[in-house]
């Protein structure tokens, strides 16, 4: 009797296409989101800074501890529908409903009722992002152990979240306006409505395209609280790879908020341009992240494409300004990389904790990857602004209201400072990390091996109670 070896699963291209959807949806609602919400709240609202603070420090807590929980939520539901799809399709309307309701706000609520607006009505979106976010992020690893098809996913996922994320600057601009007195939000609200919808949608529609394997999860028993959090931690692959992905977020946050700042001050042209040098690489960077990929292998292929990038964003303080759109290109293109990587190095410590727990736990990677992250984002805030005032850089309010483009030569060293050295540092450090991580060789080659066995044992046992159930 001979036994067949157990294969991964193949997707169809229109399963690769449309799980890119939600991604497009996800963006598109969360980079108006990020784009709109501070000159919403504060200019058109009229809302002091010191309560957006206060709102923003609410948000900064919430956003960072709610990833862990709805991890553990997630990972331990049974349901008869999976563990992901029934979140991802049912929290769609309800992401759409608070999305539009952030700029619903009623215009006679005073300043106290304008905060208590701005600060229910965030808290309830980003739990619903992050319950999508979440379980979209963990289906990937799930539907398929092989790294191409993955990669691919992967990839979809990166193009049409660009898309979302470029239109998610795009949209409020020709819909918000401008130079008004008493500004008329009308059409901006039905934008945003048209919005909701649409990310509602495409979201919705991945989720009745992709499947969920629930045969991988059947019968897993329901892991104590402390014991879940206490072999995520405990997991040296996952924390060496979130220490990566630190320094990615970080450089993410420090290089889109310095394009403004490098097309007004340094270069004074406009920031379209920059940005096009920027996103253009970084699309072609993942086209071509299957070659490198194919030929490295996915951890050195994210190490290359980190060297180049931090190579980029480090010649930013150094080379003549005509030769910076270039440095920018370089940097975008390694940039590509950590988008169309991260997920596929991820779904490598799933498996491995999968052989060493016999549960999948998706959630609680990417749930403790968003909570240690995420202060990145928060750091790279602050960061530009204190070297900014530390610079000399001169403000429109300093400046009797008028912006001041002839910057002393210390301010604009210290755009390039934010803007490509600390950045471009922090990536090749992120390269350096990787060299500890453990998942590659020969190990690599052991998990994706007994990981392929595990399945085909617990399918065959999925199929057996099936069986029995119908009987």
């Amino acid at each position: 009797m001979t036994t067949s070896k157990p294969t991964p699963v193949k997707l169809k291209r229109s399963t690769k296409v449309v799980f890119g959807f939600a991604s497009l949806g996800l963006l598109l609602v969360n980079g108006i989101y990020s784009a709109l919400l501070p000159i919403f709240y504060q200019d058109y609202l009229g809302l002091a800074a010191r309560w957006i603070g206060i709102a923003s420090l609410v948000f900064l807590f919430w956003n960072a501890f709610n990833d862990p929980l709805f991890g553990y939520i997630t990972d331990n539901t049974r349901s008869r529908h999976g563990r992901r799809i029934p979140y991802l399709r049912f929290t769609a309307p309800f992401l759409a409903f608070t999305f539009f309701f952030i700029w619903m706000t009623p215009a006679d609520l005073g300043e106290l009722g304008v905060f208590w607006w701005m600060l229910v009505t965030m808290l309830l979106y980003d739990t619903c992002y992050t319950i999508i976010g979440l379980v979209y992020s963990a289906l990937m690893p799930e539907l398929s152990e092989a790294e191409d098809e993955r990669a691919q996913l992967q990839v979809s996922t990166t193009l049409f979240g660009l898309l979302g994320f470029a239109l998610g600057f795009v949209i409020p601009e020709l819909f918000r306006p401008k130079g008004e007195e008493s500004p008329n939000l009308l059409m901006l609200r039905l934008a945003m409505l048209g919005v909701a919808l649409i990310g509602m949608f495409l979201i919705i529609l991945t989720s009745l395209k992709v499947k969920e394997r629930k045969e991988l999860s059947q019968g897993q028993e329901k892991m104590p609280f402390w014991d879940y959090l206490r072999y995520t931690f405990s997991s040296r692959s996952a924390l060496i790879l979130i220490a990566e992905n630190f320094m990615r977020v970080l450089v993410t946050a420090l290089v889109t908020g310095s394009i403004f700042y490098l097309a007004d001050y340094v270069l004074q042209y406009s920031a379209i341009i920059l940005l096009a040098f920027y996103f253009i690489p970084l699309v072609l960077g993942v086209i071509v992240s299957g070659f490198f990929r194919k030929h490295l292998g996915a951890l050195r292929a994210q190490q290359f494409y980190l060297v180049v990038g931090g190579i980029g964003l480090i010649s930013i303080s150094v080379v003549p300004n005509n030769l910076l759109p270039l440095s920018i290109a370089l940097a975008g293109f390694g940039m590509a990389g950590p988008e169309a990587l991260t997920y596929v190095l991820f779904a490598q410590v799933v498996y491995e904790d999968e052989l060493r727990t016999g549960q999948r736990r998706e959630g609680a990677f990417f749930g403790t990857n968003a909570l240690l992250t995420k202060p990145a984002q928060s750091l790279a805030l602050a960061l530009s602004p204190f070297i900014l005032e530390a610079t000399n850089f001169i403000t429109r309010e300093a400046n009797d209201g008028v912006i001041m483009l002839n910057q002393p030569d210390s301010a604009i060293f210290g755009i390039k400072l934010f803007a490509g050295l600390i950045p471009g540092i922090a990536l090749l450090i992120g390269a350096l990390i990787l060299i500890w991580f453990p998942i590659k060789g020969d190990y690599l080659e052991k998990i994706q091996k007994e990981i392929l066995a595990l399945h085909a044992e617990k399918e065959t046992k999925y199929d057996f109670l099936k069986a029995g159930k119908n009987v």
